[in-house]
């Protein structure tokens, strides 16, 4: 299932400013992150909300809909570099995406100390 750009443009927006709002950001913040990394292919730097769990220095990010996303492949393999926002600061971090039987896609993401 192919998203239009448009429409997923307009809703990473809209998630961004609940994230960055005064009365909600601080609940938001808890489940959403920004993820920052740079394309395998193009070169470029890219940003995107996604939703994740932090166990200490490991945060798991549950991708949704894997198929009709691309980020989360520039992790295959041996995986590479990422930044998540948390605690109000950009964290640098080695993040590896995996498929699994079920074709369910998590990226684990390891933080840099």
């Amino acid at each position: 299932m192919e998203l239009p750009r448009g429409a997923v443009r307009r809703v990473n927006a809209c998630v961004l400013r609940l994230r960055d709002s005064p009365r909600l950001g601080r609940v938001v913040r808890r489940r959403l992150t920004v993820v920052t990394y740079t394309g395998r292919r193009s070169g470029n730097t890219f940003s995107t909300p996604v939703a994740y769990r932090r166990t200490g220095d490991t945060v798991l990010i549950g991708v949704q809909f894997p198929d009709a996303k691309a980020w989360w492949r520039n992790f295959l393999g041996a995986g590479g570099p990422i930044s998540l926002h948390l605690d109000g600061e950009d964290r640098p971090g080695h993040a590896v995406s995996r498929r699994d039987e079920r074709g369910r896609v998590s990226v684990t993401v390891t933080l840099d100390d």
